[in-house]
């Protein structure tokens, strides 16, 4: 019994040398957020192009284990859904390839292939709060879609 006791009041010790917090995990950003924040910063397309936020993928597993960097990486890459942030000043105006119109516009979420387009990463104060984005051609859009959270690998 005593040596309970003795390990009960090292551990009350241990705590107070050395006070546990609870982990509180960043809140999420939504692409439009993210867009509201960056809004000077962020490049402007040019002719026929479309800048893209690919949707982030998930930080941790359903299991509840935190996905390793490299693993979220490899998912980023292979991220096949976007929120467009801006669409280029040539973007669907050819009325011969598009007679129906623009596939889509700003705010819209969309399907894109899955080595289209530049990938490009601006860096933020910390490596968590680097952005990645891609710049797509017009005819890389392949489809509109309402809830991005519907598809495979988004958060």
């Amino acid at each position: 019994m005593s040596t309970m006791q003795t390990f009960g009041s090292t551990d009350k010790a241990l705590k107070k040398e050395f006070p546990t917090s609870e982990f509180t995990p960043r809140p999420v950003k939504s692409s439009q957020d993210v867009v509201e924040e960056q809004t000077g910063k962020l490049p402007k397309p040019t002719g026929y192009r479309i800048l893209i936020i690919p949707e982030g993928v998930a930080k941790q597993s359903k299991g509840g284990i935190y996905l390793a960097d490299s693993t979220k990486q490899t998912q980023d890459l292979a991220s096949v859904v976007g929120y467009v942030v801006a669409l280029g000043p040539d973007a669907y105006k050819d009325g011969d390839k598009y007679p129906e119109g623009a596939w889509c516009k700003a705010g819209d979420y969309i399907i894109f292939g899955r080595y289209a387009g530049a990938k490009i990463t601006m860096h933020g104060d910390t490596p968590d709060e680097d952005l990645s984005l891609r710049l797509l051609n017009d005819d890389e859009v392949l489809a509109v879609v309402d809830n991005p959270k519907d598809y495979v690998g988004v958060k």
